[in-house]
């Protein structure tokens, strides 16, 4: 699902993105919810980037990658966590492309993702090429979605993969 967002582009450098487990439902422009074999799953665009909601019997999961002011904790490069029965794995990239770099690969995501069952793309006023896109599925009783954002004006692509999986027990010795 591709969408125009209806409001101001508010974080405007890759820089100023942060990451954050746990928060409460933020307003969304745009929502997504999607069945995945027993897990409820709900795509939230922000004016200030992302929040993803999961609910499975085993509890919940809440992840925001936006420009959250007062935050202190910066997106990182990579996170695991156990979240009850679940192993939660993080991980974001920066990508600096050139002008035509970053308009060939803006169009590519736009397309994937607004042409799949389990995506939602929004695209802010101003830039065709400003956006954030959220792609999910759900294979071997893990749940994933990768994320995109893009600073057009810094020719830079944020990308982020989760993976959230029943957590294992090692083996007895």
């Amino acid at each position: 699902m591709l969408t125009t967002l209806q409001t101001a582009y508010s974080d405007t450098r890759a820089a100023d993105l942060a990451w954050m487990l746990g928060r409460e439902p933020l307003p969304a422009l745009a929502v997504l919810d999607l069945q995945l074999d027993g897990a409820e799953l709900q795509l939230r665009l922000l004016g200030a980037s992302h929040q993803v909601l999961l609910q499975e019997d085993r509890g919940v999961c809440s992840e925001t990658v936006a420009c959250m002011p007062g935050s202190s904790t910066p997106l990182p490069l990579g996170v695991s966590k156990r979240l009850g029965d679940w192993e939660y794995e993080f991980a974001a990239r920066v990508e600096t492309l050139t002008q035509g770099q970053f308009a060939g690969r803006a169009q590519e995501l736009l397309a994937l993702v607004s042409d799949h069952p389990h995506g939602l793309a929004g695209t802010f006023p101003g830039s065709p090429y400003a956006f954030t896109a959220m792609l999910a599925q759900r294979t071997e009783g893990q749940v994933r979605w990768r994320t995109w954002h893009a600073y057009p004006q810094e020719g830079q692509l944020v990308v982020t993969r989760t993976r959230v999986g029943v957590r294992i027990p090692a083996p007895a010795a």
